[in-house]
Parts: C-alpha cells; sequence; structure tokens
C-alpha cells in the first residue's frame, strides 16, 4: 500500500462523510436539531459499524459489496488523487458533488464510466417519479398537516421519532452499501483486518465531526425544503429515498451516485407539494431545484472531465 493510496483513502472518506453522508443524515439531523449531537452520532456509528463488519465477513475482506468488482486493481498514484482535490474544494463551497463521479472516474473505463452516469441519471428520474407520485397521497396525508399544526412533544410525537429513527436507520444502511466503494477504491483487495479497524476508526471520528458541526453547508439544500424540520416528512423522504436505492441495489452492483437520487426524491416532492398544496410560488420552487440540478451538473462535468484529462496525461 502506497503513501498515496492512503492518502486517497483520508481525502475520500472525508469528502463522502462531509458531502454525500448529509443527503442521508439531513433530515434526520434537522428534525433532531435539540438533541444531543453525541446521541445522534452513536446511532449512525453503530450502523456503519455494522455495514462495514457485516461487508468485511459476508464478501470476504471486500466492504464495498461487490461495487467495485468491475474495476481493476492499480497502484494507486499521486495522480489519481487530482479529482479528490477537486471535490474538497466544491463541497467546502455548499455544492451538491456526486462523490461517486469524482472518486470513481478516474479509475473507469470509456465503457464502465458510462455505465455509472446513465444509472446515476436514470436514478435521478425513478426517484423524481417515485416522490412526484407518492406525494400525490402525502400532500393530504401528512404535508399538510404539517402545514397546519406543528407536531407537539407527547405520544404521537414519539410514535414519529420511532418511525424516523426506524426509517434512517434503513436509509443510512442503503446508502452506506452504495457508496463504501467510493471510499475504498483507493485501498487494495480485500483489506487485512487491520485496515478494516483504522478506516472504520477515522471514519467514525469523521461522523462525529460531521454531526457535531450540524451537517456543514450541504446542509442548506435541506434546510431550504418544504418541512424537513417536521419529524413526520423527515420519516416520509428517508423512507422513498431508501427504497429507490434498495431497487438500484437489487438491479446491478454497478456504482451510482446517490446525490442525484438524492435531488431527485426533493424534487419530485417539492412539485407536488406546491402544485397541490399551493403554499409557495411554483415558479419560485422550480428555480430552487434548477439551481441544485445545475450545480449537481456542474460536478458531474467537472469530474468527467478531470477523469479524461488526468489519465490522458498520466494514465
Amino acid at each position: 500500500m502506497t503513501i498515496w493510496a492512503v492518502l486517497g483513502f483520508l481525502l475520500a472518506s472525508y469528502a463522502v462523510i462531509g458531502n454525500d453522508s448529509v443527503q442521508t443524515l439531513g433530515t434526520f439531523l434537522a428534525s433532531n436539531s435539540k438533541k444531543k449531537w453525541v446521541l445522534l452520532w452513536a446511532f449512525a456509528a453503530s450502523i456503519l459499524t455494522a455495514v462495514l463488519v457485516y461487508g468485511w465477513f459476508a464478501h470476504g475482506g471486500d466492504v464495498s459489496y461487490g461495487r467495485l468488482n468491475k474495476f481493476e486493481a492499480v497502484t494507486v498514484e499521486w495522480w489519481h488523487l487530482i479529482p479528490m482535490f477537486g471535490l474538497l474544494v466544491m463541497t467546502r463551497l455548499g455544492m451538491p458533488v456526486s462523490t461517486t463521479f469524482m472518486a470513481l472516474s478516474v479509475f473507469s473505463t470509456g465503457f464502465i464510466l458510462e455505465k455509472i452516469i446513465m444509472k446515476s441519471l436514470l436514478g435521478y428520474g425513478v426517484a423524481f417519479l417515485s416522490s412526484f407520485v407518492i406525494w400525490i397521497g402525502l400532500s393530504y396525508l401528512i404535508e399538510k398537516k404539517v402545514f397546519e399544526k406543528p407536531l407537539d412533544s407527547g405520544t404521537k410525537k414519539n410514535i414519529w421519532t420511532c418511525f424516523q429513527w426506524a426509517s434512517t436507520g434503513f436509509l443510512w444502511s442503503q446508502w452506506l452499501i452504495q457508496d463504501l466503494a467510493n471510499i475504498y477504491i483507493f485501498l487494495p483487495r480485500p483489506i487485512s483486518p487491520l485496515t478494516l479497524v483504522l478506516s472504520l476508526v477515522f471514519m467514525l471520528s469523521l461522523l462525529a465531526y460531521i454531526i457535531q458541526s450540524k451537517g456543514g453547508k450541504i446542509q442548506n439544500i435541506v434546510k431550504s425544503k418544504t418541512n424537513t424540520l417536521d419529524v413526520r416528512a423527515a420519516t416520509c423522504i428517508d423512507f422513498c429515498y431508501a427504497l429507490v436505492l434498495l431497487y438500484f441495489k437489487k438491479m446491478n452492483s454497478i456504482p451510482m451516485s446517490t446525490t442525484w437520487v438524492f435531488l431527485g426524491i426533493l424534487a419530485g416532492r417539492e412539485v407536488m407539494i406546491h402544485s397541490l398544496l399551493k403554499k409557495r410560488n411554483l415558479t419560485f420552487v422550480l428555480k430552487n431545484l434548477g439551481s441544485d440540478l445545475a450545480k449537481a451538473s456542474a460536478g458531474l462535468i467537472i469530474s468527467v472531465s478531470l477523469a479524461y484529462l488526468v489519465q490522458s496525461l498520466f494514465g
């Protein structure tokens, strides 16, 4: 294992936990903002540990759950890290950039990269349509009640909180199965027990940092959407997102951008809520969603361009 492999892993871990994890934990953090961050971290950390350790045992040391089977193991060089530095810059700017494109594109052939992009775009479309259809009913069953009366403390809120923690756990596990490949692409496969332990400790530390800082700048995308601070809305968003990821997990082992799925879920929900309940001007809503999509598209263009540039110069 080279020093560049270790550095690549550290950068990828920071980028994935600091950027993509907020897609999964964002509504959870927003609706549980009054709870102690250590409790939230312990919940997320236990699931991360379980998914990582189970994957290592079940897949013979491959914690990516087979997502890297189509990627040839290579000796990591300094130039493999160039896209990761670009990702860190965009993450600090609060852009919803896909770590899948940035981390895996430089290791991909044209054929594999094309499949990753197509699966990710399909993910956005499926997520948008699924969310759009589901919120035809939920707009009246859940969202209308959220607008009319906040959920005060009591039995109902406690029940919804249990539902939300369950849906977040389900979503967090599905997301990890998809995105662990973005981190472990830099390390030799299969990984040793020592590497497993050290990498887990590092990621748990990063997770503590991002939860303690309440999600960082990417969290603003979640907060800008309707009712995401309410536990009922957050539960529905997480469960819908998890179901779409589960569907694509079973489709094939090609990695995909969970960022695009996340944006699709939020977009379909926003359009349907404000089409039916008319709480915001639909033009304003579409501009907000268009801004999110434009930032994600910029990340896609930059990551693919960087990959081709790096491979043509150094590959």
